[in-house]
């Protein structure tokens, strides 16, 4: 078993699976973001337009309109009830894809800003970086919320002025300038402030796709939890481990199987992490917990 302080995470599912069963989910999601990138990447830089824009609000294929929800939102905020009805089409597109496919996914799948924050947690469990500040897990909530009261307030879209994510992905594309600072805080407060701080406590892009989360099909689920052996690994791993447990453990409290809350971003860590493979993707149906043979048994 990995309880040993001195054992590297990861080391029994590498022994027990291999390395690429190991690390699967993981490298496909950064496969993922960066193929997003070079899509966007390639019309500005090599003239070859298979998507025209950015994530606030793109074209596929000269056809397909995509347009980012919060921004959505922080347009009708600010009064612009005359949106174009491309951009009503590209908003009901994403969250249709979303919805779909789990909602934080754009968390772990495609947003810039992950790789930046997974290297800051990185760098904090090599280094050994602890600090004292937490946050509650519905402050994003909040922060969400100040973003559109916000718009309301000012008539624009203020917040697009300093959001790590959408500055990250244009200034790679045209050029960062003021932009570093804004990344580079984003870092440094996830280095040194709070684990996890940006995207599992205060991003309200991520909030935004958390409430949609809540009800979309896609899940990860603990269908051969009764093979746990209380390693914790996939507790150490996750963005956002409170999620883990109820699926987990709740078999005695009746819960099912199924990571249900919308907080889970699908990156896949845990299935990847886990030696005893407790872990896998399916549909959030079938969420029936099966009471132990015992209980079964002193209720009879």
């Amino acid at each position: 078993m990995a309880t040993e302080t001195t054992t590297r995470v990861g080391a029994e599912a590498v022994e027990a699976k291999g390395w690429w069963l190991a690390h699967k989910w993981l490298i496909l999601r950064r496969l993922s973001q960066l193929s997003v990138f070079t899509l966007f990447l390639l019309g500005p830089w090599a003239g070859i337009w298979i998507i025209k824009g950015n994530l606030s609000s793109s074209l596929l294929l000269d056809t397909v309109p995509m347009t980012d929800p919060v921004v959505f939102l922080q347009l009708l905020a600010a009064g612009f009830f005359t949106v174009e009805t491309t951009a009503i089409l590209g908003v009901v597109i994403v969250l249709a894809f979303y919805f779909l496919v789990g909602g934080r996914v754009f968390c772990s799948w495609v947003c810039p800003i992950n790789p930046v924050t997974d290297l800051a947690f990185w760098l904090r469990e090599k280094f050994h970086i602890r600090s004292t500040a937490s946050f509650h897990r519905r402050t994003r909530f909040w922060m969400l919320g100040m973003v559109v009261v916000l718009a309301v307030l000012t008539g624009k879209m203020a917040y697009e002025f300093v959001n790590p994510v959408s500055m990250l992905h244009r200034g790679l594309i045209f050029g960062m300038g003021m932009g570093w600072f804004v990344v580079l805080a984003v870092f440094l407060f996830d280095l040194f402030v709070a684990r996890r701080g940006w995207c599992s406590h205060l991003c309200p892009m991520g909030a935004f796709y958390a409430l949609l989360g809540e009800v979309s099909p896609l899940r990860v689920r603990a269908d051969a939890r009764d093979r746990c052996d209380d390693c914790k690994e996939c507790y150490l791993v996750c963005p956002e481990p409170q999620v883990i447990n109820p699926a987990l453990k709740g078999a005695r409290k009746g819960l099912g199987p199924v990571i249900t809350s919308g907080a889970c971003t699908n990156c896949g860590r845990c299935i990847d992490i886990c030696a005893e493979d407790v872990f896998r993707f399916g549909l959030r149906y079938r969420n029936e917990a099966i009471q132990p043979l015992v209980e079964r048994v002193d209720h009879s």
